[in-house]
């Protein structure tokens, strides 16, 4: 059983990215899709497919080379890290986060758009 299953997805997709392999097959839960979904939208992901009760997601490629640099884990089943919309808007730069709120998953760019903060889930590079 696995103890934090959206932790453990982005650092399959991290390993798929040092690995160069194309394609991730995970279990489905609905937060998992949710964030899946979310970086198709934003471009690091080619496709996200439901297959047999799994979630596969094929990494976007640009120049034979993954498009994610890195993922960094910020929350932790034993610690977790939430901002508010002035603290999301504090730490622009050229990283993404992914941050839950209320009002669903999203990146740092829609969270502060809509006025939400909520957990940091990860830092993509």
């Amino acid at each position: 059983m696995i103890n934090y299953p959206i932790g453990d997805f982005l650092i399959q997709l991290k390993n798929a990215r040092l690995a160069n392999v194309k394609e991730v097959s995970v279990k489905k839960t609905k937060f998992i899709k949710e964030v899946a979904e979310l970086l198709k939208k934003e471009g690091y992901l080619n496709s996200v497919e439901e297959k047999d009760g799994n979630l596969v997601v094929s990494l976007k490629h640009h120049k034979k080379s993954p498009v994610i640099l890195n993922i960094k884990l910020v929350s932790k089943p034993g610690l977790r890290i939430y901002m508010s919309t002035r603290e999301l808007s504090a730490k622009r730069g050229a990283s993404t986060f992914i941050v839950s709120t209320p009002k669903g998953v999203m990146t740092t760019k829609s969270a502060i758009k809509s006025g939400a903060g909520g957990e940091i889930i990860a830092e993509i590079l």
